[in-house]
C-alpha cells in the first residue's frame, strides 16, 4: 500500500518537472529574434573559437571570442556571466551575435542604431581632411580624428584597414550624413573598466603600467586606459637624480606601488600617487652588510658644499667627505679645489650611522698619509735633494718627497756662503740642502742651508777652539783655589 503511494507521489513529481521544461521549452520558443535586436545573455560554454550563450530562444547564440578577449588575449568573463549583445546573423541553425551590429543594413536599421545609441561595427576606409572616411553597413560615414581614439593621433595611416566598433552620433538627410565616434565607445569601457579598477586598488598595492609623459617634477603612468598616477622624482629612485629621464623612457613598461590614494573633487578622476623606488629594498636597512669602517670603495661625487663633498658609493647611498679628509697635504679651503660633481674618487669608510643614515667617508685616508716613515727617511743632519716649490717672505719651500715639503727659513739664510744663490731660486730648481728637523705629528721638516768648501772644517776648528780655550781657563782658576787653601 505505501509502495503504491510512494511511485504516485514520483509519477507526479516527474510530470511536474516535464511541464516546466515543456513550459520553459514553449517560452524560449516563443521569443523571436530579428538582426539588430540588443540582447542580454548568459554564457553556457567557452570554446577555442566561440563563446556560446543563452539567447532566450530556442537557438543558443554563438559569439567569436576572439571578440570578447581583452588587449593581453585573454577571456575576462566565464560560464554563467552575462554579456550585451547584438543580432547580427540568424537562421534556423544557429543565432551569430556580436558586440556591435555588422553587415549589411538598410537605413532604417542605422536609424535606429542612432536613436538606441546601439553600436555599429565599421571599417577604417582612408584618411581624409578632419578625420577618416568609415564604412557602416555598406553606407559611408565620417569620424572626426578626434574620435577614433583617446589619445592624439599622430600617424592617422595606422588605423587604414582596421575594423572597429563606433557609435552613431549624428544622423542627418535620410542617412546621406552620418557622423560617427569610436571615442565615446572607448571612454565607455574605460569608465566601466576604471571603476571595476579603483575598487579593488588600495595603498601598497603593486600595478603595471606604461609611462605617458615625463615632467620635471616627476613621471605619468597609465596603469590602465583612461587612468594615470603620477610618480613624484622623489620616489623614481633611491638615488639622487634630478630628471626622470635618467630613470625612465616614455612607452617603457614599469612596475609600481601604490603609495596615496586622494578622491577627485566634483566628480575629477581620483589622484593615484605611485612609486618605482619602493618596489625595491630601502638601501639603508642593509647598509652594515654591504660596507663595514675601513673599507676602501670607490664613489661618484653628487654634489659640493662649504663643509664637504657628498659621494654615493652604492644606488641610494651616500656619504660625507668632511673638508678635513680631503687631503693629507694641504689646507683645503673648499671642497671644489680637491674634487667636483660627477668625479669618481676612492674612499674610506671612517663610520656608518645606521639609525641617522649617514656615512662619514675620507679621501685623505684613500690616498696614504705621505708623512709615513717620514723620520726613518729623513734624519736630523742628512744632505739631500729637494725641488724648489715657491719662495715666500719667510723661506722657501722645498720638496723633498711626493706629498712631503720642507721649509728653509730666512734665518739660516743670514749666515750662508751662497746666500745670494739661495734667494735667486726659482720654481721647479733643485737644491741640496740640510735636514735640521723633523715634527710628524706637525707635518713639519725644517730644513738649513749645505755647508760650503771649508765651512765644516773651520766650524770644526771653532768649536775644538772653544773646547781648548775653555778646557785652559778651568785649570787655571783650579790651580788659583788650590794656592789660597
Amino acid at each position: 500500500m505505501n509502495e503504491d503511494r510512494e511511485e504516485g507521489r514520483q509519477a507526479d513529481e516527474d510530470f511536474e518537472s516535464f511541464a516546466d521544461l515543456l513550459d520553459s521549452y514553449s517560452e524560449s520558443a516563443g521569443v523571436e529574434l530579428r538582426i539588430g535586436d540588443h540582447i542580454r545573455a548568459k554564457i553556457i560554454s567557452i570554446g577555442r573559437d566561440s563563446v556560446f550563450v543563452d539567447t532566450g530562444s530556442k537557438t543558443d547564440g554563438v559569439v567569436e571570442r576572439e571578440e570578447l578577449v581583452n588587449e593581453e588575449g585573454e577571456m575576462p568573463y566565464s560560464v554563467g556571466d552575462e554579456l550585451d549583445l547584438y543580432v547580427v546573423e540568424h537562421n534556423q541553425d544557429e543565432i551569430r551575435l556580436s558586440k556591435a551590429l555588422s553587415g549589411a543594413g538598410n537605413v532604417a536599421m542605422l536609424r535606429e542604431a542612432y536613436r538606441s545609441e546601439l553600436p555599429v561595427e565599421g571599417r577604417v576606409k582612408a584618411p581624409c581632411k578632419g578625420g577618416f572616411q568609415i564604412e557602416v553597413m555598406k553606407h559611408r560615414a565620417f569620424c572626426p580624428i578626434s574620435q577614433i581614439d583617446m589619445r592624439y593621433v599622430e600617424d592617422p595611416t595606422v588605423y587604414t584597414g582596421q575594423t572597429f566598433p563606433f557609435l552613431i552620433t549624428r544622423f542627418e538627410e535620410n542617412g546621406r550624413n552620418i557622423v560617427v565616434s569610436r571615442r565615446v565607445l572607448l571612454e565607455k569601457e574605460s569608465e566601466k573598466a576604471r571603476k571595476e579598477f579603483l575598487e579593488g586598488l588600495a595603498q601598497g598595492a603593486e600595478c603595471e603600467g606604461t609611462v605617458t609623459k615625463l615632467m620635471p617634477y616627476g613621471a605619468f603612468v597609465e596603469l590602465i586606459p583612461g587612468l594615470e598616477g603620477m610618480i613624484h622624482l622623489s620616489e623614481l629612485s633611491w638615488s639622487k637624480i634630478s630628471k626622470p629621464e635618467e630613470v625612465l623612457k616614455t612607452g617603457g613598461k614599469v612596475r609600481v606601488k601604490v603609495i596615496d590614494i586622494k578622491a577627485g573633487e566634483k566628480g575629477k578622476r581620483p589622484r593615484i600617487g605611485l612609486s618605482l623606488k619602493q618596489m625595491e629594498k630601502d638601501p639603508w636597512e642593509t647598509v652594515d652588510e654591504v660596507f663595514s669602517e675601513g673599507d676602501k670603495i670607490e664613489g661618484k661625487v653628487t654634489r659640493c658644499a662649504d663643509f664637504g663633498a657628498f659621494v654615493e658609493v652604492a644606488p641610494g647611498l651616500e656619504g660625507l667627505v668632511h673638508i678635513s679628509e680631503m687631503s693629507h697635504t694641504r689646507r683645503v679651503l673648499k671642497p671644489e679645489d680637491v674634487v667636483q660633481p660627477g668625479d669618481t674618487v676612492q674612499v674610506v669608510v671612517k663610520e656608518i650611522d645606521k639609525e641617522r643614515r649617514r656615512i662619514s667617508l675620507s679621501i685623505r685616508d684613500a690616498e696614504g698619509d705621505p708623512w709615513k716613515g717620514v723620520e726613518e727617511m729623513f734624519r736630523p743632519g742628512q744632505v739631500v735633494e729637494g725641488t724648489v716649490e715657491k719662495q715666500e717672505r719667510y723661506g722657501i719651500f722645498i720638496s723633498l718627497a711626493p706629498a712631503v715639503t720642507g721649509l728653509l727659513h730666512r734665518s739660516h739664510l743670514e749666515s750662508a756662503e751662497k746666500r745670494e744663490s739661495y734667494e735667486n731660486l726659482k720654481r721647479g730648481d733643485k737644491v741640496r740642502v740640510v735636514i735640521d728637523g723633523v715634527d710628524v705629528q706637525e707635518k713639519r721638516i725644517s730644513l738649513k742651508p749645505e755647508a760650503g768648501p771649508g765651512e765644516e772644517d773651520w766650524k770644526s776648528f771653532t768649536d775644538s777652539s772653544k773646547e781648548t780655550i775653555g778646557s785652559l781657563g778651568e785649570q787655571f782658576l783650579k790651580a788659583i783655589d788650590e794656592k789660597e787653601e
